[in-house]
């Protein structure tokens, strides 16, 4: 059964820039507005906005929202109302979390919300944390290990297992209550809450991925790329090992102070203020769970909501697929043609030691979409896509292999430092070939689906071969033996062009 209602829910992809779905997030800190398009399986996200309320600052203390945290609240809500409206979205989804729920006027202030036209949810702690963790499961398939969902309120922490989420508790241990737990030194305040940890965690299997959730451990991650000089900015799946983790919270964030931290670019004041608590839970947690490893997920409650909603075939769809396949169909590289080009070129530039089909197709169709973009900033831009793009279900060397498809469909062989930071050279060149591959299929006869009928790339022994029919044969020019030579070169074999009776190519390939 799913962990909350979510109204119309459907497998939709619309076009990538028309609005189609909201959630609005009524947390702790912020009082949030998603407005998403594409494909549900991997959103695009239209509208980001937020407004810092600050509901829970007061629960602690009198247990109730403070007055002037619901007028601001109120006063974004009535906004996003609004924009909803004009932009004709009514598939929407609104949830209150820890704030509301445990506040003495939280009803009060869902009537005020069903004035303005929501519908709101107020979600228990368990239900916030089993839709965070369907949020990880989305964006990592398969995935093991426990999700720790950092809020203003409350942390919620849930097992990933073969059966999916499950064992979902709520601890009061959210960013506005830390402030309570510091003690009189880091260490002190550790140890009290590994102490809260071991009390109220579930039991966790040792040595699986510790999943982090949540606005200020997503700043942890910049901060770490940061001191890393990572080559990636997306803190989406980045990874730290637990010895990494442990000097850079212990040492590096230890040494900081709210001050140096908001001078930082990408670190808002609202983080800097509550980074360096927080680093003291992350020590804990790395204390209680003893993880194999670190991911950061910014996929939470709001994704974990879509992708709970959908049907059960499209949880099985590829998010990097369904994601790509959008964004380059808006870029005059519909998924039908790259599907094509894949399989003319799947027998000469296939996946092999370090690659993948389904990386191999998303190269394909980010090649085929970045030549839409001007010649003189083709190569900047299509790299930055595949670098810094957030693609869902994606490491960082697979982002380097999608680079230098990429670059060498544009015949760019020499790739920049930034690419080669992320993966070894073997992975890159198998990469390059796959660029090379699809650089002569399209350049070939334009992308026209009768060139690539009428001929067949193969390996024949030590010669790559390319064989066309006759009534195809104009299509022969110096470029294109020219990017043949490219491939084979790179392949390290001898080319050939046969131009042969269309029957004959028949009898050979189908």
């Amino acid at each position: 059964m799913s962990t909350a209602k979510v109204r119309g829910s459907r497998d939709g992809t619309l076009s990538g820039n028309k609005p189609g779905r909201a959630i609005i997030d009524i947390g702790s800190n912020t009082v949030r507005m998603v407005i998403y398009g594409g494909s549900m399986r991997a959103p695009t996200v239209l509208l980001n906005e937020k407004v810092t309320a600050k509901l829970g600052r007061d629960i602690a203390s009198n247990g109730v929202l403070a007055e002037e945290a619901i007028e601001l609240a109120l006063r974004g809500l009535g906004r996003f109302a609004l924009l909803l409206e004009d932009l004709k979205v009514t598939d929407v989804t609104t949830v209150a979390t820890a704030a509301v729920r445990e506040a003495s006027n939280g009803k009060a202030f869902i009537k005020q919300l069903k004035k303005l036209g929501f519908t709101p949810t107020i979600v228990s702690g368990e239900e916030e944390g089993l839709l965070s963790a369907q949020g990880v499961l989305g964006a990592f398939p398969g995935a093991r290990g426990t999700v720790a969902d950092l809020g203003g309120g409350s942390l919620e922490l849930v097992r990933l297992g073969e059966q999916g989420a499950h064992d979902a508790v709520s601890l009061p241990l959210g960013t506005l209550r830390l402030p309570d737990l510091r003690g009189g030194s880091r260490s002190e305040m550790r140890k009290a809450l590994e102490k809260k940890l071991k009390k109220g965690a579930p039991d966790v299997l040792k040595g699986e991925p510790l999943y982090l959730v949540g606005g200020t451990l997503r700043t942890m991650a910049v901060y770490a790329m940061q001191e890393q000089g990572h080559p990636l900015s997306d803190p989406h799946g980045f990874e730290l090992g637990v010895k990494e983790a442990k000097k850079l919270l212990g040492k590096a964030l230890a040494n900081e102070t709210v001050e140096s931290l908001g001078s930082r670019e990408r670190i808002s004041s609202m983080r800097a203020e509550k980074l360096p608590d927080t680093s003291v839970l992350a020590e804990a947690m790395l204390s209680r769970f003893q993880p194999s490893k670190i991911v950061f997920s910014s996929w939470g409650i709001r994704e974990g909501l879509l992708y709970d909603g959908l049907p059960d075939h499209s949880k099985t769809l590829d998010p990097l697929l369904a994601g790509v396949s959008v964004f380059a169909a808006q870029r005059g590289a519909p998924a039908t043609l790259a599907t094509r080009i894949a399989s003319w070129t799947v027998d000469t530039a296939p996946s092999r030691k370090h690659g993948s089909e389904r990386l191999r197709e998303a190269a394909t169709m980010l090649s085929l979409a970045s030549m839409q973009i001007e010649p003189n900033i083709r190569q900047r831009v299509a790299i930055d896509w595949a670098l810094h793009k957030r693609w869902i279900s994606v490491e960082a060397k697979d982002r380097a292999m999608l680079a230098a498809s990429i670059a060498a469909n544009g015949n760019a062989l020499d790739l920049p430092d930034e690419v080669k930071a992320l993966a070894e050279q073997e992975a890159l060149d198998e990469a390059i070939i796959w660029g090379l591959a699809v650089r002569l299929a399209r350049r070939l006869g334009a992308g026209s689906r009768r060139s690539l009928q009428d001929s067949r790339l193969t390996i024949e022994g030590d010669t790559l071969t390319l064989r066309i029919a006759e009534s195809q044969g104009a299509l022969i020019g110096f470029s294109t033996e020219k990017d043949l030579k490219l491939l084979a070169d790179r392949l390290g074999i001898k080319w050939d062009v046969q131009i042969v009776p269309s029957d004959t190519l028949l009898a050979s390939g189908d």
